[in-house]
């Protein structure tokens, strides 16, 4: 009877283990998962408009949040906000971070049943509450970088419409009308806040603080010297486009120069952890025979730790800003 016990309380706990994973899971893809069909609009913010959202609700949204992050201290959840707006992602950092909290504790406390707990507890922070966040910062920097793909472009779409004769606010609406995301959702805030009485210089200087990008702060601060002083701004954002082009292309032939550099750093870095797993294979009592030895540990201690130094050192010479 204990046996038959025994196996109905574990057959539980996985069942209630596989749920908890389950649910977990399909609540943090639905929170990130962005989908769309060729039927529906170019961007986010006509997605938005067109599905009921009046444009308060959209620059609530997508404008910069303006309140302070009570997390902001915490390393690695203190930027969560910021990361969560880059990535275009709509959900409240708070609400967020619950749903990464629950799922943790859920299937944490559901596998420590069958499981040891502190294995059990560090894989659930590991894959619910680390993953999700690090996902979101991949998530960021994609979006982040297709938008100063796509700024160029944007940029000489403006300069053509002025050169025609259009006006500013015209060329705007051009850009979030014609340019998909994540440009033409940017330049679709710009056009609602110009719409609902803000000055321009404000909706770009919005416009960097949102992406904090440095080519987006380039191009804040030529529209705010030309409202101030006047001049051609056709030519000034023709010519930006091309410096934004340049500096692109000169980002891309770094890399493949310094490509192998990288390489070699990440070839140094895990041959050591490669060869530990195949001697731990092949040859398990070359590490065990001596794992009772007093000074095992404190030498495994040294050798991770000048490890680990080594990759950030070298991770510091290979990737370096460009």
């Amino acid at each position: 009877m204990t046996f038959l016990n025994e196996f109905e309380v574990n057959t539980l706990a996985s069942v209630g283990i596989f749920l908890g994973v389950l649910l977990a899971f399909e609540g943090i893809r639905q929170a990130l998962s962005r989908t769309e069909t060729k039927s529906e609009a170019r961007n986010r913010r006509m997605r938005m408009i067109a599905a009921g959202a009046v444009p308060e609700d959209v620059l609530r949204l997508l404008k910069p949040s303006r309140y302070q992050w009570k997390l902001s201290g915490i390393p690695f959840v203190g930027t969560l906000p910021v990361a969560l707006r880059q990535a275009g992602l709509t959900i409240g950092p708070t609400m967020f971070l619950m749903m990464c909290l629950c799922a943790t504790l859920t299937v944490g406390g559901l596998a420590s049943v069958v499981v040891w707990p502190p294995i059990a507890v560090g894989g659930a922070v590991l894959i619910f509450f680390c993953l999700p966040i690090l996902i979101v910062r991949s998530m960021q920097e994609r979006r982040m970088t297709a938008m100063i793909r796509q700024l160029p472009d944007a940029l000489d779409l403006m300069s053509r419409g002025l050169i025609v004769g259009h006006p500013l606010n015209t060329t705007i609406a051009s850009v979030a009308r014609d340019m998909s995301d994540p440009i033409g959702t940017e330049f679709g805030v710009i056009v609602d806040q110009i719409s609902y009485g803000d000055d321009l210089v404000d909706a770009f200087a919005d416009f960097a603080e949102r992406t904090d990008l440095e080519d987006v702060h380039y191009l804040s601060v030529s529209v705010a010297i030309q409202a101030g002083t006047g001049g051609n701004l056709a030519q000034v954002l023709g010519t930006l486009a091309k410096v934004i082009r340049d500096r692109i292309s000169m980002r891309k032939r770094i890399q493949a120069i310094s490509s192998e550099g990288r390489l070699t750093s990440y070839f140094l870095s895990f041959l050591p952890l490669v060869i530990l797993a195949l001697m731990s294979v092949t040859t398990p009592e070359y590490y065990g025979g001596v794992s009772s030895d007093p000074l095992f540990r404190p030498i495994a201690a040294v050798v991770v730790t000048l490890m680990v130094v080594n990759f950030i050192a070298m991770r510091r010479l290979v990737n370096f800003r460009i």
